[in-house]
């Protein structure tokens, strides 16, 4: 077993129990990517057992902190068990569920979203990718999935050296290409979503409990006139007109998303003629609209990753600033705001400080009803804060 020792006194975040080594903590030792190693204090105390990755500025995550555990087959069934059990008790009301997510789960580098009974997975750092085998015999072992798709194709992958990859990893007997096609249920109405050609592993679970909350406030509020920026595939628009929203105009870059959204629609049995879908540029939009003089009851800003480090936090404040400034122009006096931020890069308490400075800008004021966040089966630990991305607000306009 190969050994990493830590420079003097850098050994205080492991002892924490936070799952990263940086690399300019390392004073010593190398290993092939993915390889399980000994990180050790500079004075040889022993601090985890970890997956090297010599390309990645963040060059060991830790598996594990106890000196007599091993890194092996049955250790990874431990933990995916572990992470299935916890979704089992947590009060998820849909079929669509994220089963592991990350280092919250023990499993730094792996994502995998259940969709009924097909499974999505990322492997995302040289840890995940070298077990990628066992884990993905695993994963089926222990949840009686039928299917298993990988989602290997996000830009982190290239931090770690590793090449993107997607394709089926299992199939059921039978399947043919439309396999990557599911419908789960959500709340009370359905969804459907594409595991190859979706974004991340094919939806946004993190979402799902926001979605209700919308769809409450809604109908609690009477709004009638709703504007869904960055739709995607419809979600939030469904939820508006369960919510009893007259008219909803959902705006997105990507055609095929619209598409999707459209036909979630009709899925549900909802009147399509409530709404308007717009292949647009969201800021361009917005601008057009408030320089015709357009109100809305209730916007949704669910845009997507603007900063991904906090290096992009100061460029990507301006861009989340200047969205938010034209939202609030354009709702009527006692309408909704659900604004989010999933970039890992802006701290819940700067994301607040973005949508005020853009209230003072819009010289409106707000009443904050509500802060949001992921859903239950998202979790963030004690012990790694930076799992907590996604982040929202719930603005009343005064």
């Amino acid at each position: 077993m190969k050994t990493i020792k830590l420079r003097e006194g850098r050994e205080r975040s492991l002892l924490r129990r936070h799952p990263w080594v940086f690399a300019g903590s390392v004073l010593s030792g190398k290993a092939d990517p993915g390889e399980t190693v000994r990180v050790e204090s500079s004075d040889g105390q022993f601090l985890a057992w970890g997956a090297y990755s010599p390309h990645s500025t963040i060059r060991v995550r830790a598996w594990s902190f106890s000196a007599s555990e091993r890194i092996d087959r049955d250790f990874f069934e431990r933990r995916l068990r572990t992470a299935v059990a916890l979704r089992e008790r947590l009060p998820i009301a849909s079929d669509g569920v994220r089963l592991v997510h990350g280092e919250a789960d023990g499993l730094p580098g792996l994502v995998v979203d259940r969709y009924g009974d097909t499974l999505s997975a990322q492997f995302l750092a040289t840890g995940a990718e070298r077990w990628k085998p066992v884990l993905s015999e695993l994963l089926l072992k222990v949840t009686g999935a039928k299917r298993l798709y990988e989602r290997s194709d996000a830009s982190v992958r290239e931090l770690e050296g590793l090449e993107k990859a997607a394709g089926w990893l299992h199939r059921a007997e039978g399947d043919d290409d439309s396999a990557s096609e599911v419908v789960i249920h959500e709340h009370d109405w359905r969804l459907a979503l594409d595991v190859a050609h979706g974004h991340k592993t094919g939806f946004y679970l993190d979402q799902r409990d926001n979605r209700r909350r919308f769809a409450e406030l809604v109908g609690h509020f009477g709004v009638k006139r709703v504007l869904n920026c960055y739709c995607y595939t419809g979600g939030f628009t469904v939820a508006a007109l369960k919510g009893g929203a007259q008219h909803v105009v959902s705006v997105d870059s990507s055609l095929p998303a619209l598409e999707r959204a459209a036909a979630n629609v009709r899925l549900n049995g909802l009147d399509e003629r409530r709404c308007e879908f717009l292949d647009a540029d969201v800021n361009k939009y917005l601008r057009e609209q408030r320089q015709a003089g357009v109100r809305f009851d209730a916007i949704v800003l669910d845009p997507p990753k603007f900063a991904p480090t906090a290096a992009a936090a100061e460029r990507a404040a301006r861009a989340y600033k200047d969205i938010n400034r034209l939202a609030l122009e354009l709702l009527e006096p006692g309408g909704l705001l659900f604004t989010f931020s999933c970039s890992g890069g802006v701290t819940a308490d700067l994301f607040h400080k973005i949508v005020a400075g853009a209230g003072i800008d819009a010289g409106v004021n707000g009443v904050l009803l509500d802060r949001l966040g992921g859903a239950c089966d998202h979790p963030t630990t004690i012990d790694f804060p930076e799992g907590e991305y996604l982040k929202g607000l719930v603005i009343v306009k005064s």
